[in-house]
């Protein structure tokens, strides 16, 4: 495999919490940890700021982009969400409000595989899935409510529309049933049920020393439910065969993680940079930090021995090593596929707490496995 040097989008408008591209990755949707949702239009392999969704009271939380229907879905801390369509007479982007019907911040949004819905954490302690009512000519949110006890902070659908995957902050991990009466067809029996009424509980997983549960991903194929928690682990769950695998990697918390294909899974959160893990022979394995810029020397520490050489430097006069080896220089809170289908990831972009947008390739991955296998 050839080596990709990372493409590094810098936009210096502030620390980004979230992003979304459109269907052929010609424009994005990115937020600046304010109330305003900026478009910004790729010519030339510069980005051009074309729109701005002004529409949240408080910080927008989440974006996501549906790559057909060309809508976009925004969440915020005001506890609304907005579906937003492109006028093709005014070239006006339209904002349509959600009936979400609860009464804490929105945290997390994204769209269903068909697209004829969407799911939206909050901290509420309730999923509103929302479908659109045609009578109505609006989108009205159905509560998933039990078991959970505080707020949801990640979500994400499998690939049938109608199962949903949840991670809280009451360390749990949960998949669930999103099936809507009118709008969903009867899914397939898979490895999670087969009999699905809305809000039925096929799976609740923790990765057994607790933390919150930060991002949740189903593989490709549906079959196996990957998160992460605050207690730097990753778990890995195959309920067909009963399997709850948890690696616990030497570095900080992820935030965000991303299957590439059955077999690998790259995550990325404290450690500001990507990460990767494969399934070798019957378990999975942490394989190694993605970012050229690491040096080998740092990947080779644990977490404990980052303090013990930050206290050490606190004691010591002179020492100027305080440099971040690693393209981003601050905390990743996003990854998503860029470019590939969802069996096959070729390209993956990252934002964080820096300002930064990067997107690398799977091809560096070879590069990667060098640096250290276990």
């Amino acid at each position: 495999m050839s080596t990709e040097a990372p493409i590094v989008n810098e936009f210096n408008l502030g620390p980004v919490s979230c992003h979304a591209f459109n269907h052929n990755r010609t424009e994005l949707a990115i937020c600046f940890n304010t109330n305003v949702v900026s478009i910004f239009r790729k010519s030339d392999s510069v980005w051009t700021l074309a729109w701005t969704l002004i529409e949240h009271d408080k910080p927008v939380t989440s974006v996501d982009w549906a790559p057909s229907s060309n809508r976009i879905v925004t969440c915020s801390q005001d506890r609304n969400a907005y579906v937003w369509t492109l006028d093709l007479a005014s070239q006006q982007w339209k904002p349509t409000l959600v009936l979400l019907r609860i009464n804490r911040a929105a945290t997390f949004v994204r769209w269903s595989p068909e697209e004829d819905k969407f799911a939206v954490a909050s901290g509420s302690r309730c999923i509103s899935v929302c479908y659109f009512e045609e009578d109505n000519d609006w989108w009205v949110g159905k509560h998933i409510k039990k078991p959970i006890r505080s707020t949801i902070l990640s979500l994400d659908w499998h690939p049938n529309n109608v199962l949903l995957a949840a991670g809280c902050a009451d360390m749990k991990a949960r998949v669930f049933s999103a099936f809507i009466k009118g709008v969903d067809k009867k899914p397939a029996p898979s490895p999670w049920g087969e009999k699905l009424p809305f809000n039925t509980v096929c799976g609740e997983f923790s990765s057994g020393t607790g933390g919150w549960v930060h991002s949740v991903a189903f593989s490709p194929s549906g079959d196996v439910l990957a998160f992460t928690g605050h207690d730097a682990t990753i778990t890995v769950v195959n309920p067909a065969s009963g399997s709850v695998q948890s690696i616990r990697a030497p570095y900080l918390p992820y935030m965000s993680i991303l299957w590439l294909n059955e077999k690998q899974i790259v995550a990325a959160g404290h450690d500001c940079a990507p990460h990767l893990f494969e399934h070798k022979g019957q378990q999975w394995a942490f394989s190694s930090s993605l970012d050229s810029a690491v040096k080998k020397a740092d990947v080779e520490v644990t977490a404990r021995d980052t303090f013990r050489r930050m206290d050490s430097r606190a004691q010591t006069t002179g020492s100027n090593d305080t440099e971040v080896h690693t393209h981003h220089q601050n905390t990743i809170n996003s990854i998503r596929a860029f470019a590939g289908d969802r069996s096959d990831v070729n390209q993956y972009s990252t934002s964080g707490i820096d300002g930064k947008l990067i997107i690398w390739s799977t091809n560096n991955i070879a590069t990667g496995l060098s640096n250290l296998s276990i």
